[in-house]
């Protein structure tokens, strides 16, 4: 502190004040000090002051400034700032030592002003007003520790600033500071440190008026401090020489808020971060990329036009070599679409090779980053960026495509609820409730889940009233793809099969009638919990298992649980219902976290099986809504509907939901369908009360006594479709069959000729009662069957002979004889399968039918069939053989020569009717209803010249070898069976199929064998291929077994037997140069050769004779000279195939 100054001559005091000093009590001393600040502040610069020079250094002395009372040092404050008012420009203190304490102790004075409410809040504010306007603190610039001063007063004012002051004060503040900086010669590092330090974390948000206070002095003295911020950077970015202070550590972050407060500042900074964008150091890469992702992204930023170069720079770091420089980039795309649409080309151009980036990460955040832009603004994202979003639905990450797919669904869902929406904007998502339910498709249980449940919360929210959930639901199926109403289709039937398991499981549970199955309740309830994994209704079936026995458990002990579970079940549960009673269950499970896997467990199984879409009030809106389309008043959201969908809609839910649709008011709304003269909706109706009117007879008779006559109406007088569904209603309703149908058959007998208009559709009707009800008319049927259709419909030809035309035509532009032909034949084969087991006339049916093919589709080959018409014969004929051959007892008697007759349709000169004939035979193969001996029918595919028909072959046999595999990686076969349905034993067959072939005249015919070669190779391909479990041995072993027997159609025919053995050796050459991993192993059980086609193996001799010309012949590899086998016991046989 400075000396007491020594005092000369006398102080002169204003007028009205006394003596002031040190020795004077305190409150006396403040009365005078009062009175003396009074004075100082009624003087002018103007006045004659300088007799009172004496009196403000009087005042300064150290006494005053150190006195122990606040309000003393407080009056002293204010009267020295008025004697630098006063004074100025020349102040009367004149030794700098003296001026930097009088400053500190101004400085600390001004710490008052932290507390507006304080009493002497008023004098500090007058003090602060007083220095700010007179910029007392200017005087500071001269001495050579000013820095040091300056950085306390900042600081201190840094400090205190807080919300309770007013503008004013904050303004006087930055009055004070600015001058300190823009009027000094340097400013000091120490100063900056101060200054900045304020607008980095942790400050900027523990003291937001200090930020504002900081923000503010940069915005004012940016032209005098950009150099020092400048040189600051340039040693710490260029030279490494950061300070070691907070303001060094987060050099970054500084540079952000510097750019977002004055831009100015950073003009000659910013270029130089391009080259911390090239560095060496992953974190510096990282650190800068975050930077400038920020400050490029930041609204209304405009830096990615001022710095090309820099933000050339920054795109290629979405192609750095690093995963966290890449994720950094693509998080920050969002912001670049919703505040910088100009930079969207780059952005997108960046994303779409991100999209596919070898990192799940990256690609995770890339989802992220469009689907976030698009929840905020759907504008800023463009269709392209959807479609990589949609790419992404394909990821081989479950992670990925579960964002992919529920980002869409909620973009679809925010777009489809906001009205006025453009047409353009419409077509942009339209697509992506396809994609949803297209992901249906996939085969992990998983997506299939996320599918369920997208579809009751974004596609048709159940949350929904229920007018609005049907309107969506209608407007939904109406408007998708074919392939997507199967994948819908698909999606009920599935819930509806893990309903029924569930729905078994309670049953078992509450059954506790017969003790002896309360004995085993424990067993068959664990096996019910398997079935519920096996057949895959939930993820991971080991753990799925025990909770649902826990579950069980719970069921069996907590009967209000057990209640609320029945009440899921039961067929009407309404929706509000299955709501209340899902929420009440899980309520009892524990907490909802996903580390509870019991809650979350049944929480998954409670979604596929709660009805919280569809309940009678929703069949009846429905029903509203189809019969307004019907009848062609539409709805404005409903303009783009079809009721062709409608109806179909409604038959889909009526065969997953029957109970909705019983009762009396939609009956009777179906019956006024049945009565609108249109065609389809009649057609639709019937199987409407085919799958809903079990209960008819019995719960609403009187619907019944109106119904039934309608339905004989259709029978006879309909359309072929009316016919077919009117009596299947009739056996679905109907107890007594007899009384139905026996004056409804001789009705149809009525018309059983080509001169009624009805021939066609009594056929039909014929044809389905005889599938139905084989124990009723058996003599009738047969009689209708040798002689109408046999006799006066398939052998006779009695239109004149048409002329030539196309190979194909439309089902429509054939005649009614053909047409009824084809009837005909659909007769005799529903009248076979009714019967099942009727061998005799199912062994005249098939020779008939084969010699329809033989014969080119002419079957009494008089010449008077159209081309087309005799292509429609052959493949109807073809279809016919293939649905008798579902039932065992028939597929059993069909000869080899029939089955090479009818395998040849796969070969038909006629595009179409290969293509519709392969579609049946997968139809039958994958359902598993025809033998495996029909799968070597797609051997024959090896001839197909048009490239999607091949296309679609192959994707056929290869899903037939995956559904085969499947079914035994899933069913328990005994090993004499497994050869059934192991799909690997095809072979055999298509070698014996191909030995056969019409054109395979000699055995040893090169172009021939290059052909067949092609045939088996197309059948052998998905059997070898991208199966890691393929084995060499059992191919070569089953070869060498076929070589050995002879034909056994003529095994006396030499030239058939060596046709047999060169198809043989085409098929060894096959294995031969296509198999890279050659282990023989020791069957110990031979394969089991089909006995149609071979006779017994003989094991006097081997035939190692190779019956292929030279040019064809394959060597074997020295590596089978080396081998040894291994033994493979019946279980190991079966896991080498799976």
């Amino acid at each position: 502190m400075p000396p007491k100054i020594q005092q000369p001559q006398k102080i002169v005091y204003p007028l009205g004040v006394k003596d002031i000093s040190d020795d004077l009590g305190v409150d006396e001393l403040v009365r005078r000090l009062k009175t003396c600040a009074q004075s100082f502040q009624s003087m002018n610069q103007d006045d004659d002051n300088k007799n009172y020079v004496i009196l403000a250094i009087h005042l300064a002395q150290e006494a005053f400034l150190e006195h122990s009372s606040k309000d003393v040092r407080l009056l002293i404050a204010c009267c020295i700032a008025d004697v630098f008012r006063v004074y100025a420009p020349d102040a009367p203190y004149k030794d700098p030592e003296h001026l930097k304490a009088i400053f500190i102790f101004l400085i600390h004075q001004l710490r008052g002003l932290e507390d507006p409410k304080d009493p002497a809040f008023k004098r500090y504010f007058y003090l602060l007003e007083n220095l700010a306007w007179v910029k007392s603190f200017n005087i500071c610039i001269e001495l050579d520790d000013n820095q040091e001063i300056f950085c306390q007063l900042f600081k201190l004012l840094f400090k205190i600033v807080n919300d309770d002051h007013s503008t004013k004060v904050k303004n006087f503040m930055l009055d004070m500071m600015c001058p300190l900086i823009s009027e000094a010669d340097s400013v000091s590092q120490e100063l900056l440190d101060v200054i900045l330090s304020n607008i980095i974390e942790p400050r900027k948000t523990q003291n937001k008026n200090a930020y504002n206070l900081a923000k503010d002095l940069l915005k004012r003295t940016a032209p005098t401090i950009e150099p020092y911020i400048q040189a600051f950077f340039n040693n710490s970015l260029i030279l490494g020489k950061a300070p070691d202070t907070d303001i060094g550590k987060h050099l970054y972050d500084l540079i952000y808020e510097l750019n977002s407060i004055s831009p100015s500042v950073l003009l000659a900074v910013l270029p130089q971060l391009e080259f911390k964008l090239k560095s060496n150091d992953e974190k510096e890469r990282l650190d800068v990329t975050r930077l400038l992702a920020r400050m490029f992204s930041d609204k209304d930023s405009e830096l990615a036009v001022q710095h090309q170069s820099l933000w050339n720079c920054f795109l290629g770091r979405f192609n750095d070599i690093s995963v966290a420089v890449r994720t950094r980039c693509v998080q920050y795309s969002m912001h670049f679409l919703l505040n910088h649409p100009e930079l969207t080309k780059d952005i997108t151009e960046q994303l779409k090779l991100r999209q596919h980036d070898p990192e799940e990460t990256v690609r995770y955040e890339v989802v992220m980053a469009i689907v976030s832009a698009a929840k905020k603004d759907f504008s800023s994202v463009s269709e392209e960026l959807l479609t990589f979003v949609k790419e992404r639905t394909l990821d081989k990450k479950f992670k990925i495509r579960k964002e992919a797919l529920l980002g869409l669904s909620v973009i679809y869902k925010q777009c489809m609820t906001t009205g006025g929406l453009s047409k353009q904007t419409v077509d942009c998502v339209s697509w992506i409730k396809n994609k949803v339910l297209h992901v249906y498709y996939q085969t992990a249980l998983e997506d299939r889940l996320l599918v369920e449940r997208i579809l009751h919360t974004c596609l048709v929210p159940y949350q929904l009233d229920t007018e609005d959930r049907m309107k969506k639901l209608l407007q939904l199926y109406s408007t998708v793809d074919d392939h997507a109403v199967k994948a819908f289709n698909e999606l009920l039937k599935c819930q509806n099969i893990v309903r029924s398991h569930v729905r078994s499981l309670l049953e078992l549970i509450g059954d506790e009638s017969n003790e002896e199955k309360e004995k085993n309740m424990t067993q068959k309830i664990a096996v019910l919990a398997s079935v519920l994994c096996i057949k895959k209704s939930l993820p991971e079936p080991v753990k799925t298992q025990e909770f649902i026995k826990k579950f069980v458990t719970t069921l069996q002990m907590d009967k209000r649980l057990m209640s609320q579970m029945e009440v899921i079940m039961k067929h009407d549960c309404s929706c509000k219902e299955a709501e209340e009673s899902v929420r009440e269950i899980l309520k009892k499970l524990g907490n909802p976290v996903m580390t509870n896997v019991f809650y979350m467990t049944v929480k998954k199984m409670l979604e596929r099986v709660a009805p919280v879409m569809i309940d009678r009030a929703a069949i009846e809106v429905l029903i509203d809504l189809v019969s307004k389309m019907l009848s062609d008043i539409r709805e404005d959201d409903l303009e783009t509907c079809k009721p062709e969908r409608g109806l179909k809609l409604l038959y889909t839910l009526s065969w997953v939901f029957p109970g909705a649709f019983q009762c009396r008011d939609i009956y009777s709304r179906f019956l006024q369908f049945l009565q609108l003269g249109d065609e389809l909706a009649a057609e639709m109706t019937l199987q409407i009360f085919a799958n809903i009117g079990s209960k008819l007879e019995f719960d609403q008779p009187e619907t019944s006594v109106i119904l039934v006559p309608i339905l004989k109406r259709f029978a006879s007088e309909g359309s072929m479709k009316q016919a077919k569904y009117a009596v299947r209603c009739l056996v679905t309703i109907c107890r007594d069959r007899y009384m139905i149908f026996e004056h409804s058959l001789e009705e149809l007998k009525k018309h059983l000729t080509l001169e009624s208009t009805y021939f066609c559709t009594a056929l039909v009707s014929v044809g389905h009662i005889a599938y139905y009800c084989p124990d009723l008319f058996g003599s009738q049927m047969k009689n209708i069957v040798s002689k109408v259709v046999v006799k006066d419909l398939l052998m006779q030809d009695r239109d004149n002979q048409r002329s030539d035309g196309d190979g194909w035509c439309s089902e429509d532009e054939l005649s009614d004889e053909t047409k009824a032909k084809i009837e005909g034949m659909k007769l005799m084969v529903r009248w076979l399968l009714g019967l099942k087991t009727s061998t005799n006339s199912a062994i005249s049916s098939l020779k008939l039918l084969t010699t329809v093919i033989l014969h080119d589709g002419d079957l009494m080959e008089k010449g008077k069939i159209a081309i087309a018409e005799k292509s429609w014969l052959r493949y109807m004929a073809g279809c016919c053989i293939l649905k008798l051959c579902q039932e065992p007892t028939y597929s059993d008697i069909l000869t080899p020569e029939q089955f090479n007759t009818v395998a040849r349709l796969l070969n038909d000169e006629c595009k179409d009717v290969r293509d519709r004939f392969s579609q049946k035979l997968h139809k039958g193969l994958i359902s598993l209803k025809l033998p495996l001996d029909f799968m070597a029918i797609f051997a024959l595919a090896g001839n197909e010249s048009t490239k999607d028909l091949r296309t679609q072959l192959t994707h056929n046999l290869q899903a037939n070898v995956n559904k085969r595999r499947d079914y035994l990686k899933q069913h328990s076969v005994t090993n004499d069976k497994i050869f059934q349905f192991l799909p690997d034993y095809v072979l055999p067959y298509a070698i014996h199929l191909l030995a056969h072939d019409p054109v395979y005249k000699k055995y040893d015919n090169v172009k021939t064998l290059q052909s067949i070669k092609e045939c088996l190779w197309f059948l052998m391909e998905p059997l070898m291929m991208n199966n890691e479990n393929y084995s060499f041995g059992f191919f070569k072993k089953l070869l060498e077994n076929i070589k050995q027997t002879k034909d056994a159609q003529n095994p006396a025919d030499e030239m058939q037997n060596m046709k047999l053995y060169a198809v043989c050796d085409l098929a060894l050459s096959i294995v031969l140069s296509k198999t890279t991993n050659f282990v023989l192993v020791e069957h110990p059980v031979e394969p089991k050769l089909p006995s149609k086609l071979f006779t017994d193996v003989d094991r006097t001799h081997a035939n190692t004779k190779t019956y292929l010309p030279a040019e064809l012949t394959v060597n074997p590899p020295k590596v089978l000279n080396k081998l040894t086998y291994t033994v493979l016991t019946p279980t190991r046989l079966m896991q080498t195939f799976l």
